[in-house]
């Protein structure tokens, strides 16, 4: 039975991510800081494995007893990462050194696994292209606008600088389905009779359902593949107002109001926003971070080489991936 470990497991992509690993017969290691949830690992054939990648004395240690115990991983998929930051520093800190900690520790104690995938972004390439709306490609030259972006572009270029590691990078657009708390917001605003745009010039977005992106890493496990690095997202591209309407017509048409917020006053709401969830010592889902995303025209990627190479064929269109997320949501009660 091969033996995968799955950082980040407790979140939104990780927990998908161990399901699958478990429906293909893997032993399963879902790897965690101690205070991590458990909410959506209640199967009782994940193993666990604390990880203290923020110190890497530790971590050798926890992995040397893991490996006395049980040897080494087949495959390793490093989900673990922060999406929001107090202090932006701690974007570097956690997406790029902390995955420095664990490739150095699974090298010192010989533990180098045969594949390890390494979720990233394609905020990774930032705001290119936005004067023609060409997709972008593994060929441009990534210009990363945003903390979050050039902390897992630093975390990639390490990765990519390496000899021995067996990587495998994939940069996915905007991930939603069940249990993705940013994109819900949205759904929860429309509940409330608002719809939210930001700027007046047209925007190119594009998506993928989280069952694709985990349908995509365990291809490249399949086909063994390393160092290489793959764009992910349905393979369509959609209007801004796309994604708020299908989740009009899933939550029953509602009536709603809707406001297009000009660029300046989007970034002013932003910045006091992430400026006074700095001083409450939190973080804000409006930040100045998220304000370049939501400003960013382009978000179209070529996915040839995904479908080429790893044979990936998106199942969830958006409309049947917002479908689906709705119905969870109510489900669970979040609406």
């Amino acid at each position: 039975m091969k033996k995968i470990l799955i950082t980040g497991a407790s979140g939104f992509i990780g927990s998908f991510l161990v399901e699958e690993a478990l429906n293909r017969g893997f032993q399963t290691w879902a790897g965690l800081r101690a205070s991590s949830s458990k909410a959506y690992l209640q199967d009782s054939r994940v193993e666990f494995l604390i990880l203290d990648m923020k110190h890497p004395d530790r971590l050798r240690e926890q992995l040397a007893a893991h490996r006395q115990a049980f040897g080494c991983f087949d495959v390793v998929i490093h989900c673990a990462g922060a999406t929001k930051c107090i202090d932006p520093a701690d974007f570097e800190r956690i997406n790029c050194n902390q995955t420095r900690h664990l490739v150095e520790a699974l090298r010192q104690l010989q533990m180098m696994p045969k594949q390890f995938l390494f979720v990233s972004t394609l905020s990774v390439f930032g705001p290119i292209h936005e004067a023609d709306y060409t997709p972008i490609r593994e060929s441009d030259t990534p210009q990363p606008n945003t903390a979050y972006g050039r902390s897992k572009l630093m975390a990639e270029r390490y990765l990519q600088q390496t000899t021995d590691v067996p990587y495998v990078i994939f940069r996915p657009t905007g991930v939603y389905g069940p249990r993705e708390r940013d994109y819900f917001l949205m759904a929860k605003s429309i509940t409330q009779h608002v719809d939210f745009a930001a700027g007046f010039r047209r925007q190119d977005l594009t998506f993928v359902y989280v069952k694709d992106v985990v349908q995509a890493l365990f291809l490249a496990i399949e086909r063994g593949v390393t160092r290489r690095c793959y764009f992910l997202s349905d393979g369509e591209v959609y209007q801004s107002r796309t994604y708020s309407d299908l989740l009009c017509r899933e939550l029953g048409n509602p009536f709603v109001v809707r406001f297009v917020s000009p660029l300046w006053l989007l970034r002013l709401i932003s910045g006091v926003a992430g400026w006074l969830a700095a001083c409450r010592g939190t973080t804000s889902t409006l930040n100045p971070d998220k304000y370049r995303i939501m400003k960013q025209r382009n978000w179209q990627c070529d996915i040839t080489p995904t479908i080429q190479e790893l044979g990936y064929q998106p199942q969830y269109p958006l409309e049947r991936g917002v479908k689906e997320t709705v119905a969870w949501y109510k489900q669970e009660g979040w609406l």
